[in-house]
């Protein structure tokens, strides 16, 4: 039996013509392209959003450290912050004050004695010890120290002697230059005294300033002022502030009371806090002790005036038998300015304390004595100096002849 099966007719496979060609690839590429610019920009985006939170990240993180400490900052006491401020600035002062006063008593050892390298080491051990903050152990260092000072400086009172060659005498001399010891019921001490009959010596007040000086006032040495004056002999005058002293910065050389020099001219004239200290004037035939300086006012009368203290004797009795300065309280060489009648004296104790001095002055008979600056100020001339030179001064006292 024959079957017929139905023909399959092959189908026609339509080639695109070249055109159709173009057109296809065409097509193919702008899609590649299209893919291509999808992906490089998907991926810088990616890239971005990657360091955007990286960034984020870190700011937060910045963020979290500010809160911490803005944080921590609210839960100070600021009462108790202030408190400690207030502390360290307390601690700074009083150690800083401490070693000045430390380091100018050192100075005043070093006047009487060469050889302090042990006490120089312990001073700059206690300023190591201030730059790093160690306040506490700076003040032991420094409390040390002062009392080891202390300890040189009563060896070196204990360990004056006077000379057997000085006799003991306790009448002044007339005129002229004496060295002689004077017997009290405190002791016997040493005195160089000048004597000066107002009948025949002037006495002035010089200074080396023309007029007030408020810092880095000029200074000279005792025999200059004798030098340039003519003078026969002469004394240091009243409290100052040395260079040397670092609590004197800023006001160096510079002393607070009255003073009035050859010249008739006033110093301090409008300072009236020490206006209640003693002071003493000296005219043509006549010298005047005051107990306070506004007692006599601001005449211009006179050769010169000068106030200091303490008075140490005042007609006749002792005006001073000691307080609790314990500068005044030391053993030293004591300067002063007294009178018996119309003999005028100047002068050093040696080896005492100011109390003792007034003493001193009262054995000799004076009828008025008053205390003048001390220590490394210490100077007495009388045809060279008899005791010093000690440091240059603002203002002294001088014997002129007539």
């Amino acid at each position: 039996m024959k079957i017929n099966l139905p023909k399959i007719k092959k189908p026609k496979i339509h080639l695109p013509g070249k055109k159709g060609f173009l057109i296809t690839f065409f097509a193919m590429a702008v899609i590649a392209s299209l893919a291509y610019t999808s992906y490089y920009y998907l991926t810088k985006f990616n890239q971005d959003i990657n360091t955007l939170q990286k960034d984020k990240s870190e700011k937060e993180s910045r963020l979290k450290e500010v809160q911490r400490l803005y944080d921590e900052l609210k839960s100070v006491d600021q009462l108790k912050r202030n408190e400690a401020l207030q502390e360290e600035i307390d601690n700074i002062q009083e150690t800083y004050k401490t070693a000045v006063t430390t380091y100018e008593e050192l100075l005043k050892l070093k006047e009487k004695k060469d050889k302090t390298q042990d006490l120089d080491e312990l001073f700059s051990k206690a300023l190591a010890l201030l730059t790093e903050r160690k306040y506490k152990e700076a003040s032991e260092i420094l409390s040390e120290l002062d009392g080891k000072i202390n300890e040189e400086t009563k060896k070196i009172a204990a360990s004056f002697s006077i000379p057997a060659s000085v006799a003991e005498n306790n009448a002044p001399p007339d005129s002229g230059y004496s060295r002689q010891r004077v017997g009290t019921d405190a002791g016997i001490f040493m005195v160089s005294i000048i004597a000066a009959d107002l009948g025949s010596t002037r006495i002035i007040v010089d200074t080396a300033s023309d007029s007030d000086c408020g810092n880095e006032c000029p200074v000279l040495p005792l025999a200059t002022y004798v030098s340039r004056n003519g003078a026969y002999a002469g004394v240091n005058g009243s409290y100052f502030c040395p260079a040397t002293y670092p609590s004197c910065a800023g006001k160096t050389n510079t002393f607070d009371l009255l003073v009035m020099n050859k010249n008739k001219t006033y110093f301090n004239s409008g300072n009236n806090v020490y206006s209640n200290n003693p002071a003493v004037i000296f005219g043509d035939n006549y010298i005047r002790f005051v107990t306070a300086a506004s007692q006599w006012g601001r005449d211009t009368g006179p050769n010169g005036v000068l106030s200091n203290y303490p008075m140490l004797v005042f007609n006749g009795n002792i005006t001073f038998g000691g307080d609790d300065d314990p500068k005044k309280g030391s053993k030293g060489a004591r300067s002063f300015v007294a009178n018996k009648g119309n003999t005028v004296y100047i002068g050093v104790v040696h080896g005492v304390t100011v109390a003792e001095s007034a003493r001193a002055m009262k054995a000799l008979g004076m009828e008025n004595a008053l205390n003048l600056d001390n220590g490394g100020s210490t100077a007495l001339w009388s045809g060279g100096y008899k005791v010093g030179p000690g440091r240059n001064l603002p203002n002294v006292i001088l014997f002129v002849r007539k």
